[in-house]
Formats: structure tokens, C-alpha cells, sequence
């Protein structure tokens, strides 16, 4: 079996009439999984799926979306496990001689 007729078989378990750019979803689903992590891929495409769905968009507007969350993968600066930029660096204030036991907190 090849990945067209997986596609067929998939759309008919599914019940959904529609065609596949695989090459599309591949292509984004790779630069995904290379610039932010590799569990991205699966989402990624499920999230253009989504749109495209969506918008009940044609195949221009569907290349326009994946272009879209191309961009945003292709641009990415943080891999996995990098520390949010906004957290860096952040001083710590040192409340160790500071009693709190008296102290309420909220849940």
C-alpha cells in the first residue's frame, strides 16, 4: 500500500471527500518538526486541517494557510527544551530571612 491509497482508505473510514497535497503537508509537517520539535508535526498539520476545514477553503487558500504556518515554523527561534526568553535572566529576589508563615495564599 502507498501513501495514495492510504489517503483513500483514511477518507472513506473517515467519510470525508476531499483532496490531498500531501506534499504540502509533508513539507510543512517536516519544518516543524526540524525548528520547533518533532511532536509538532502531528499538530501542526491537524491545526491546518482545522483551518482549512474551517474556511471550507479551496486549494488556493489552503496553500495560503500552509504557507502561513510555514513561515511561522521556518521562523521559529525556540527548540524544544529552550528556556522562554522572557524568563531569562530574571533576578530572583533572595526572601530567605523573610517569614511567611503568616502569609494566605489563593489556589
Amino acid at each position: 500500500m502507498n501513501l495514495h491509497d492510504w489517503i483513500d482508505e483514511l477518507c472513506d473510514v473517515l467519510d470525508v471527500e476531499t483532496e490531498v497535497d500531501e506534499g504540502l503537508v509533508l513539507d510543512l509537517a517536516r519544518t516543524s518538526a526540524r525548528n520547533v520539535q518533532k511532536t509538532s508535526a502531528p499538530i501542526t498539520a491537524y491545526l491546518l486541517g482545522v483551518a482549512v476545514g474551517a474556511r471550507d477553503a479551496d486549494p488556493e487558500e489552503t496553500e495560503r494557510l500552509a504557507a502561513l504556518a510555514q513561515g511561522l515554523a521556518e521562523r521559529w527561534e525556540r527548540p524544544a527544551g529552550a528556556p522562554d526568553p522572557d524568563d531569562i535572566n530574571d533576578e530572583v529576589p533572595d526572601d530567605s530571612e523573610v517569614d511567611h508563615s503568616d502569609e494566605e495564599f489563593e489556589d
